[in-house]
């Protein structure tokens, strides 16, 4: 289970594009991975579908494993690991909360 959700930013661990910093852009919950805005660009060739339709080669971010990825914190501005936090609401309500391991604070 990944903690990451879409609109983290997250810095890049290892491989090609190591110590990138950019946004998460997509989930792929059942291959464990994500879409990250800058990340892993691939180029891709199109074809021309339709008439005047342009083909031509496309530049797009391509998944990557999300074990090579670290939440970066908005509150301190460090790599973190991520905590749960489970609050309790009115009524037997509770809420799960992400928190940052470093500083403590409430990252949702």
């Amino acid at each position: 289970m990944s903690r990451i959700k879409v609109g983290d930013e997250v810095v890049v661990l290892s491989g090609k594009d190591k110590g990138k910093i950019g946004k998460v852009i997509e989930r792929i919950p059942k291959e464990n991975k994500l879409v990250v805005e800058g990340v892993n660009v691939v180029k891709r060739h199109i074809r021309a579908r339709r008439r005047g339709q342009e083909s031509g080669i496309v530049e797009k971010e391509a998944p990557i494993p999300s074990c090579k990825v670290m939440l970066i914190c908005p509150r301190c501005g460090k790599r973190t690991r991520i905590g749960v936090k489970i609050t309790e609401l009115a009524e037997g309500e509770k809420e799960k909360l992400r928190i940052c391991k470093k500083c403590g604070e409430v990252i949702d």
